[in-house]
């Protein structure tokens, strides 16, 4: 049985040969652009990870291969760090969650005010991120803090609490300033998925007298995994590398307490001066997220596949 030739359609060109000149040069600034503020420092980063430099300014660089991750992969320090980061991302994660999906649910309640509430409850997320931290630094502290003064009022507390002075605690204060700003933003994802569920499935289960609880189990609930999914991959990489909110807050302190994966990283870059060890540790935090975001997008799968 002879193979039948069969020969490729020729390939239709759109365009002259000047306008995909033109074209070319027309996007020359941007794809240069692209690479020197994206690739370039992506590159060179993963270079200076295989040397040892200990300065901005270090003329010679001896080359140490895979030194820098083996030393960080042994250090106690990069270890509780990274203890820390898990500790933050699992809860400030779950929080927004719990949270978010309370919000969501009572945003698509048949209020009369419903579009006033939703811009009230937009406004946290709307606020930067360095004024979120200012702002909750003020709430917390220890002098003149109205957390403080709100407990005593109340007769909750006789005395003050240095909420940012224990590791343990201050922890979970950037978490809980972390979790007001983002809930928002978490409870609107969940909302778009709440309006894309047809309002007949929860007539048809009214109409079964089926309870709340019930309702929400087996309806609203399943019907949001691919929302509730979104929510954990954007939630968690974001949650992992957080900094900025830390940095503001506690400058990782009190005695590392709050030194997360990101700012250890920055201590050991800026702090420590070794450019080396830093770069070595931001590719080990990119690595962490893509193994995290995998199995994510693969939970995302299952979950779309099991509602076909």
């Amino acid at each position: 049985m002879t193979k039948l030739a069969t020969t490729a359609p020729p390939r239709r060109r759109t365009g002259t040969e000047s306008q995909r000149r033109l074209a070319f040069w027309l996007l020359l600034p941007a794809a240069v652009a692209v690479f020197g503020i994206i690739v370039y420092p992506i590159i060179r980063t993963l270079i200076i990870s295989f040397f040892e430099v200990e300065s901005a300014l270090a003329v010679e660089t001896p080359f140490i291969g895979i030194d820098n991750y083996l030393e960080a992969l042994s250090s106690t320090g990069f270890w509780a760090a990274i203890g820390r980061t898990l500790y933050f991302t699992i809860v400030s994660t779950a929080l927004e969650l719990v949270l978010g999906m309370m919000l969501a649910l009572l945003l698509n309640a048949r209020l009369r005010a419903r579009w006033l509430f939703r811009a009230i409850v937009v406004l946290p997320w709307a606020v930067p991120t360095i004024v979120n931290a200012a702002m909750w630094k003020g709430i917390f502290n220890a002098q003149y803090g109205s957390l403080n003064a709100a407990l005593t009022q109340l007769g909750l507390t006789d005395e003050y609490i240095a909420w940012l002075g224990d590791p343990t605690l201050a922890l979970n204060m950037v978490i809980l300033a972390d979790a007001w700003k983002t809930t928002p933003l978490v409870a609107f994802f969940l909302l778009a998925g709440l309006t894309a569920i047809n309002p007949e499935i929860y007539e048809s289960a009214k109409i079964d007298r089926a309870s709340w609880l019930r309702i929400f189990r087996s309806i609203t609930l399943p019907m949001l995994v691919p929302s509730i999914s979104i929510v954990l991959v954007l939630r968690t990489v974001e949650a992992f590398k957080a900094f900025d909110i830390i940095y503001a807050m506690t400058r990782g302190g009190p005695a590392n307490g709050t030194q997360t994966i990101a700012y250890y990283t920055y201590v050991r870059a800026f702090s420590d001066q070794n450019f080396g060890m830093g770069s070595a540790l931001s590719y080990i935090i990119v690595i962490v997220i893509l193994i995290l975001t995998t199995i994510y997008l693969r939970m995302l799968r299952r979950s779309e596949m099991s509602l076909l």
